[in-house]
């Protein structure tokens, strides 16, 4: 078996940093050796330690910091067209852009289109695994599937239900959706490293039938992740008390038919209730948040404090296409403005936990992905704070690890990212 040792420094976390000392919730190696065999990490540590144990080709990274790939665990794969649309807020977008350009996936042929560009663009972007949202056509799933098995990528995905308030085009019916889900999942999910998602897109464009049989997708299929949205907007959460007068709150809704707990994935998860948030800490479900979708929109500030002091999961994402950037590097310099204007402290070391180790336990994958771990998937992101001219020279005074990051975080994209590894395999290439 032929082993590849990257050279570099490292830097892994072991759990989320309680303060900017707090030393023993990561590891760092000034000059690591990562040693990985057939898409795994079989070791990791001193350079000069793993070089002797795994002889064999070394690929030598230095002074670049090596990471766990980048996870995004909230994203419309069919919204790549749409980012930076002009829209007054949520519904009005939806309205005008999003549900028009989601109808183009009924071709097999756009679906395959987008999906390469898409994976093409999170690799460049150093994200390694993401969860996804593809339209209401099964095409859609299959088209993102299958450029992810392309890649090798650890990838969760799912087609949308709806069966109202949307157009025509993009409705299904109840059984439809029970039908074409329950086929996708036996077609995709544990094959390669495929996940499904039940999705149901949000509450308002959900019949009670139609999140009945969702419910239903649930209790037979308990092991796959939930995705959809909660609380993003305050016209969206007016709306949705209009459809389900007899529910306590918009997470009522779900809770109703049986879709809070662990692997359930609720993007925004702003404007939340005190009974929401306990019933979110209760139940392991999961407030993903998405600042620059969040900004652009004006939807609100997400309250990062009060759910982490709860006992809410958190997870951090770029939402594409309602957000602005595919760089997880500029989800985290949006997720620290939100957390500014909140009076909240987002020390760099735990935004970065958030993006890697953190959204994976979100996810509930963190023994294949997140970590630099031995036995963990070979998904890895190489990182030069000098990347661009301006950064080079801040770099020039920086003199830690915290302020490294935060450099990265403040003025890295895709151009600070040298190299991403996908289970084992180099695959970030150079633009044309």
């Amino acid at each position: 078996m032929t082993t590849t040792t990257l050279r570099g420094r490292a830097l892994t976390f072991h759990r989320a940093p309680e303060r900017p000392d707090d030393e023993r919730a990561w590891s760092y190696w000034n000059d690591a050796g990562i040693a990985i065999e057939d898409g795994r990490i079989t070791a990791i540590g001193e350079f000069s330690e793993v070089s002797k144990s795994y002889p064999g080709d070394v690929i030598d990274y230095r002074p670049h910091l090596i990471m766990p790939g980048f996870i995004d665990p909230h994203l419309h794969f069919v919204q790549m067209q749409v980012v930076g649309s002009y829209a007054a807020n949520l519904l009005e977008w939806l309205n005008t852009y999003t549900f028009i350009e989601e109808q183009k996936f009924a071709s097999s042929e756009h679906g395959r289109r987008i999906a390469s560009a898409f994976f093409d663009t999170l690799i460049r972007h150093g994200t390694t695994t993401a969860a996804a949202y593809c339209s209401v056509h099964p095409a859609s799933v299959d088209a993102f599937f299958s450029e992810a098995a392309k890649r090798d990528m650890l990838m969760i995905g799912g087609k949308c239900m709806m069966d109202r308030n949307c157009p025509p085009e993009l409705r299904d019916t109840p059984q439809t959706g029970y039908d074409d889900s329950v086929a996708l999942i036996e077609k995709w999910h544990g094959k390669g490293r495929a996940h499904y998602a039940i999705t149901p897109r949000f509450a308002i464009t959900s019949t009670p039938a139609q999140l009945d049989m969702v419910g239903q997708l649930r209790r037979e299929y308990p092991h796959l992740h939930l995705q959809t949205h909660l609380s993003e907007n305050a016209a969206e959460i007016e709306y949705t008390a209009e459809l389900f007068p007899d529910e306590p709150d918009y997470l009522g809704v779900y809770e109703r038919y049986g879709l809070v707990g662990e692997k359930c994935l609720f993007g925004h998860a702003i404007h939340l209730t005190d009974r929401e948030v306990a019933v979110m800490a209760e139940t392991g479900s999961v407030a993903v948040s998405c600042p620059t979708s969040n900004l652009f929109l004006g939807s609100g500030l997400f309250d990062h404090d009060r759910l982490a002091g709860a006992g809410v999961p958190i997870a951090v994402a770029t939402d594409i296409g309602g957000g602005t950037s595919y760089s997880m590097l500029q989800t985290l310099d949006e997720m620290y403005k939100v957390l500014q204007l909140r009076g909240q402290r987002f020390h760099p070391l735990l935004a970065f936990y958030r993006v890697t180790l953190g959204n994976a336990l979100a996810l509930g994958l963190a023994d294949r992905v997140g970590t630099l771990e031995p036995g963990s998937d070979a998904d890895l992101v190489v990182l030069n704070a000098s990347a661009t001219p301006e950064m080079a020279i801040r770099m020039e005074t920086v003199e830690t690890l915290p302020g490294e990051l935060f450099l990265l975080q403040t003025r890295g994209d895709d151009r600070a990212i040298v190299q991403t590894y996908v289970a084992g395999r180099a695959l970030k290439k150079p633009l044309e």
